[in-house]
């Protein structure tokens, strides 16, 4: 598994604003969604493409495109649906899946109550959007049924990450062809496993039920 924690003074800026506790919902909304862009420039980078002939009002040219089959962009539920708009924004032509996943605040395990993806997606490049990557348990086991799903590279795409859900991903996942794509990596997990300095639930924040 490989990690890259996104290094820009305009990412910086923007989840300064998001951490902020003063921040109100419809702010901490545009700009997590501004936010997500940006990270989904990064974790684009190698995005299928193929040649694709044209010409131009010059002369004869030969570019790029997205190749067969498309990418398909998987947020996870409720909170990684507030990503989802900042994701197709970069990449219009991705299809879209569903999963939904509910951590147990006692247990801190995820459980699947939803899934709405192809069953086969073998040669698939998949993106998941989980806003927080925390004790990485929901994480996991999105991208782990991605890839039981077919899927040979899966991409995570995280507004903050916290070092023991990165652990816990690496040592699942190990050689499996997944990145996880991040603004920060902050400090640590508290005690009810919420990532300090952290911003929240991502969640609430997004809809307004903080």
């Amino acid at each position: 598994m490989r990690t890259h924690v996104v290094d820009h003074p305009l990412v910086a800026h923007k989840l300064t604003v998001l951490r902020d506790e003063n921040t109100d919902t419809p702010t901490f909304r545009r700009l997590a969604d501004e936010l997500v862009t940006l990270l989904a420039y990064e974790a684009t980078r190698d995005v299928r493409s193929e040649p694709a002939p044209i010409r131009t009002p010059v002369a004869d040219t030969v570019g790029v495109r997205l190749a067969h089959p498309r990418p398909l962009v998987v947020p996870v539920l409720r909170a990684g649906l507030g990503m989802l708009d900042g994701m197709l924004r970069l990449l219009p032509i991705a299809e879209v899946g569903f999963l939904g996943m509910v951590r147990n605040e006692d247990t801190l395990e995820a459980t699947t109550y939803a899934t709405r993806l192809p069953d086969d997606l073998s040669g698939r490049q998949c993106y998941a959007l989980d806003p927080m990557l925390a004790t990485g348990g929901t994480l996991a086991a999105a991208v782990q049924l991605l890839l039981d799903r077919g899927a040979t590279d899966v991409t995570a795409l995280c507004l903050l990450a916290a070092p023991e859900g990165l652990a816990h991903m690496d040592a699942l996942l190990d050689d499996a062809p997944v990145t996880v794509v991040t603004a920060a990596l902050d400090d640590r997990l508290n005690d009810k496993g919420y990532i300090v300095p952290g911003l929240g639930d991502a969640g609430d924040r997004l809809y307004g039920t903080a």
